[in-house]
């Protein structure tokens, strides 16, 4: 029986790997980086800033890559003021509710990021659990998180359904166990299915969407 609907953040609940891709791009190219699309959706969507910068200037100390981190989010805080909720994501959480089924944000987003995108997209009082991969002991893609977040909600992996866009949230999803959704906005189809999800969406207007609620419907495939 179908219990829980959990979501990733950026570039589930709206688009913001652009604004993301544009600030790491700046940041990194002032230090000696050159990233591409290919190469951002490779080493940095959907990771921890922790793992981005370790894998791309190692060569910073640990107080270093914490002042950059915090200075690249500040970036992209100062350029979020805009940010739309995804096509059809409103509509979603209607039916979500409507249904009498829980709700949950699973994110690695800094906590002041989650904070900011949730007030932005005026939906913080519709989440009343977030779970903070990036300040666990271990983020997506492991399926910590996921699991944290069944724990909490108090159900199964059976009941629950995830909608991720990137790959590392996606593995992190299918490793805990739960029927995961891919959400086309960042990442190829093809790149998506390849870690394991179900299925992929455009959007949450995407009829495919439908017809995976009419056939799991709240009492179960």
């Amino acid at each position: 029986m179908l219990k829980a609907i959990l979501f990733d953040l950026d570039g589930t609940l709206a688009n913001t790997d652009p604004l993301h891709y544009e600030t790491w791009k700046e940041i990194l190219n002032n230090h000696g980086v050159i990233i591409d699309h290919n190469s951002y959706k490779q080493h940095i969507s959907g990771r921890t800033n922790q793992a981005i910068i370790q894998d791309l200037l190692p060569q910073l100390s640990t107080t270093e890559a914490e002042e950059l981190a915090n200075y690249k989010e500040e970036k992209f805080r100062e350029i979020a003021l805009k940010l739309k909720p995804l096509t059809g994501l409103l509509e979603f959480i209607e039916w979500v509710e409507n249904q009498k089924l829980q709700k949950a944000v699973v994110t690695n987003a800094p906590p002041e990021n989650a904070e900011f995108m949730l007030d932005v997209l005026q939906l913080t009082e519709t989440f009343p659990l977030v779970i903070l991969g990036g300040v666990m002991t271990v983020a997506k893609p492991d399926p910590a998180p996921y699991k944290l977040c069944l724990e909490k909600l108090e159900i199964s992996p059976e009941e629950a359904i995830v909608f991720e866009d990137s790959r590392s949230g996606i593995k992190s999803a299918v490793g805990a166990g739960i029927y995961t959704v891919g959400v086309a906005s960042t990442h190829e189809p093809e790149s998506l299915l390849e870690v394991g999800a179900s299925i992929i969406i455009n959007d949450f207007s995407d009829e495919k969407l439908q017809q995976l609620l009419d056939s799991w419907n709240i009492y179960g495939m």
